[in-house]
């Protein structure tokens, strides 16, 4: 009686960029003795990781720090890098003007966090170049990139400077 064995080596591989790579092959083998198993494995793993090793060092396309964005360095049009390269906010809803516009909005934050920073900029007319400078200087990167902490920490202020208590209304719950 034959005895089917199945093997699979992956690997995957971190790369600059948030990027990464991985490789996998499977294989299967038949054996006509259970007393050869021990053995048999040890050859496919070895033979399967030896190749994986091998083939995983062709890299290939690994993305810049500007791929997928536009001429201005910015996935949206509303958002331009200022003077120093980082990323502002600039005008807009939040939403593309372009509809059929082919890069998706990026903010690190939720999407009810995003909106809430963008209406109260909108609602209290805060000049958008200083909301983004105090993200900067608060958490070393502009709005967008705010994780989601860091913009309940923007949040709070913003609702502060406005006036407003951050313990009631959208600035209490989680976001």
């Amino acid at each position: 009686m034959a005895i089917q064995l199945s093997a699979t080596y992956q690997k995957r591989l971190g790369l600059p960029a948030f990027s990464s790579h991985s490789f996998q092959v499977s294989v299967e083998t038949e054996i006509t003795s259970l007393e050869g198993v021990q053995d048999e494995v040890a050859r496919l793993y070895h033979l399967l990781q030896e190749n994986v090793d091998r083939e995983i060092r062709q890299v290939g396309f690994v993305p810049g720090d500007h791929y997928g964005l536009n001429n201005n360095g910015s996935s949206r049009p509303d958002i331009n890098p200022n003077q120093n390269g980082q990323h502002r906010l600039n005008g807009g809803n939040g939403h593309h003007r372009n509809g059929n516009n082919a890069h998706p909005d990026r903010w690190s934050c939720s999407d009810k966090q995003k909106e809430l920073i963008l209406k109260l900029v909108a609602e209290n007319n805060l000049d958008r170049d200083t909301v983004e400078q105090t993200a900067f200087d608060r958490f070393g990167v502009g709005v967008r990139m705010l994780n989601k902490l860091q913009a309940s920490g923007l949040i709070s202020e913003l609702l502060e400077s406005c006036g407003k208590n951050s313990k009631s209304g959208n600035g209490g719950g989680k976001r």
